[in-house]
């Protein structure tokens, strides 16, 4: 029996060089620069959060990625081996709403789920998955039709994004222009995120059928920004309407490592990735607003926007992998920052609900996030992953 596992040895081994090669390769043919944080204030650890009490709303979920809700007072969340489920009156569905059949490998597999801005009328939900073509991984964007308790499969919006095992991105929104956004990975090939023939290390734009908006930056393309290296998260400011986008940092590239970002996406935006990474100034990249030099990652974002937890009203929340805490941000109303807190942890190390992929504001007023423990780089618990709900404390 010892063969087989001296063979696996050596496969590791092979695909840890074959990376590590790549690694290399792309930094010998690029020259990177680090700049420093955008931020002057400094983060400020709460582990109990500010006045609030957490409940366990869901759980027994497998590497929950993206909740979204419906304005019937449904809610659908996404489950990266490629099952949606409905969650019905807060109980989770049994049987999936639907499955698709996504490529869970890595990172890779069934991420960001999005509702049509005109359900119940036009009845879509929308999902993005890794999916296998030959010996080839690739992402795409379906529809789907709303049919009650199931849904069912209606069209491809957007096919053929590079797909990879690691860095395939993944959240999907619909923005107050009506317009679908898609946040695209690099896949750990760092020139394409500057490469405006590629769909890679991107922010998309496209309608709700798929097509190019003719407003779109760059002539028939869906590229809406670009120089990202593995973007998770995208919210609208509610007063301003700007675009906020977060998006992890190198893993060791070039010999760099954190640098996790929140950044204000602008039309044919260039952010810099590979070239540049924090805050430098220099043109024609466009600076991050805050600049993490300790190992973040940070998911799905979300800028509270109910009355139930008044005190939260306008600010930006942020899910976050290793550092498993929920992030909030609090600005002015010049959006310049004044406060950076991590609930629920101590450090940046360690969090009471362990990594968090996803944050939402419910149509009840109260607060959602997910876990993330089951994803190969936590530590579950028996009834993880769970979505947990934020409510006034008692």
């Amino acid at each position: 029996m010892k063969y087989p596992f001296i063979a696996y040895q050596w496969l590791t081994r092979l695909l840890c060089a074959l990376l590590l090669i790549q690694l290399f390769s792309v930094a010998a043919s690029c020259t990177q620069i680090a700049g420093g944080k955008a931020q002057s204030v400094e983060d400020v650890f709460l582990p109990d959060g500010d006045t609030v009490t957490v409940e366990v709303w869901v759980k027994n979920l497998e590497v929950p990625w993206s909740l979204v809700f419906l304005p019937d007072g449904r809610a659908l969340v996404s489950e990266r081996p490629g099952r949606i489920r409905l969650i019905q009156d807060g109980h989770l569905q049994e049987k999936p709403y639907l499955s698709v059949d996504a490529a869970r490998v890595g990172e890779a597999g069934l991420m960001g789920i999005a509702v049509h801005p005109q359900f119940p009328m036009e009845p879509y939900i929308y999902a993005m998955y890794t999916y296998r073509k030959g010996g080839d991984l690739l992402n795409r964007v379906a529809r789907f039709r709303d049919r009650g308790g199931t849904g069912s499969f209606d069209r491809v919006i957007i096919d053929t994004i590079p797909g990879a095992r690691f860095h395939d991105g993944g959240r999907i929104a619909f923005g107050p222009d009506g317009m679908l956004y898609v946040t695209t990975g690099e896949n750990f090939i760092s020139a394409l995120a500057q490469d405006l023939s590629s769909l890679a290390g991107k922010v998309l734009r496209v309608t709700p059928e798929g097509n190019i908006p003719a407003d779109n930056p760059f002539i028939d393309s869906p590229v809406y920004s670009y120089g990202h290296r593995n973007p998770q998260g995208i919210a609208w400011q509610p007063d301003t309407g700007r675009l906020f986008e977060s998006e992890h940092g190198p893993s060791g590239e070039f010999g760099r490592f954190a640098h996790d970002e929140i950044n204000i996406i602008t039309k044919g935006g260039n952010y810099g990735w590979p070239h540049v990474i924090g805050s430098l100034g220099k043109e024609p990249y466009i600076d991050p607003i805050i600049v993490w030099k300790e190992t973040t990652p940070p998911g799905g974002i979300t800028f509270y926007k109910g009355n139930l937890l008044g005190h939260l009203r306008g600010d930006l929340f942020v899910a976050t992998l290793r550092s498993r805490a929920l992030v909030r941000i609090k600005f002015d109303a010049d959006t310049r920052i004044q406060k950076i807190e991590r609930w629920f942890a101590q450090d940046f190390k360690s969090g009471r609900y362990g990594r968090l992929r996803d944050v939402v504001s419910g149509p009840d007023g109260a607060l959602y996030f997910t876990s993330s423990n089951r994803d190969g780089r936590g530590n579950p618990a028996s009834d993880d992953d769970k979505i947990y709900r934020i409510v006034p404390k008692k």
